[in-house]
């Protein structure tokens, strides 16, 4: 293993996703898709918490404004409060007969959550993309998506980044971030001659997007240009969502899975599904929070 990567925790998650650092706790919190749950690891105590669903996805997760976390079960959103394990619905974004599930998001720093829905067979381009307003209101911005990732946005809130992983394209587009509309859609990141799969990424204060390459064994870090700047090789198959982190927003947090990995491959990889850690040297931004700014 890499002399540079810890290993947290290792709750051998199915598919873990979404870490975010919560500078309210000072931990970091992910989820486990497929066993839905919410998980949380205090790097000071040694302390893992779960927090299971009455669901059969978890989604995406965000940090609300006024507390707690929006996480998306199914093809709804609702706010969660850990500590009293109390859920809110705050919009059915689909409908459940479409055959789809809530996926990757990210928030912006008006209090909007961008996000996808995918194939929840993932074959069929079923899946929408969504801008959800802090009031609940959800607007329909495109489909023609098998599997919504790689969701962040850059510093200035002026490009917004996104993926469908099994067309192994990573998208920028121009975002106002007064109306909320995107434009000029265009191709950031190309990994269709290798077939990688771009799976959840995150921007640092340099405008750089960090991208788990999901069935890649590695991380790659791209400039504000799409030119790759840095690669970090992992002991996993499947890293699958990225976010900095920590006390000086410095610590690179991977979550990974144990998901679609052959089981002879499996038995000897007895980090898949861990939660890791890399200290990376660059700054983080302090995560966006969904709900009414001011």
């Amino acid at each position: 293993m890499p002399s540079n990567v810890r290993v947290l925790i290792n709750a051998r998650d199915q598919l873990g996703e979404t870490p975010l650092w919560c500078p309210r706790s000072e931990k970091i919190w992910w989820i486990d898709i497929e066993r839905p749950r919410l998980q949380s690891f205090d790097e000071r105590t040694g302390k893992h918490e779960v927090h299971p669903f009455d669901s059969t996805f978890a989604g995406s997760l965000a940090l609300h404004r006024e507390g707690g976390f929006v996480v998306g079960l199914d093809n709804s959103l609702y706010r969660f409060d850990p500590p009293t394990s109390g859920v809110q619905r705050i919009v059915d974004v689909e409908s459940a007969d479409k055959g789809t599930r809530l996926n990757d998001g990210r928030c912006d720093r008006r209090g909007r959550l961008w996000i996808g829905t995918m194939d929840a067979a993932i074959r069929e381009p079923l899946g929408s993309f969504y801008r959800v307003e802090p009031s609940g209101v959800a607007h329909w911005l495109f489909n023609d998506i098998i599997v919504t990732n790689s969701v962040t946005i850059s510093p200035d809130d002026r490009t917004l980044y996104m993926s469908d992983t099994r067309r192994f394209k990573i998208w920028a587009f121009d975002l106002d971030p007064d109306d909320g509309a995107l434009s000029n859609r265009r191709v950031f990141a190309d990994y269709s001659n290798e077939k990688g799969r771009p799976d959840g990424a995150c921007v640092d204060s340099d405008g750089c997007v960090w991208n788990a390459v999901f069935a890649g064994h590695r991380v790659i870090r791209y400039t504000p240009a799409g030119k790759v700047d840095r690669v970090i090789e992992l002991p996993v198959t499947n890293p699958t969502c990225v976010c900095l982190g920590g006390p000086d927003l410095s610590t690179l947090y991977i979550t990974t899975a144990t998901k679609m990995i052959a089981p002879e491959v499996l038995a000897n990889e007895p980090l898949a599904g861990a939660l890791l850690a890399v200290d990376v040297g660059v700054k983080g931004l302090p995560e966006a929070m969904f709900g009414a700014v001011g």
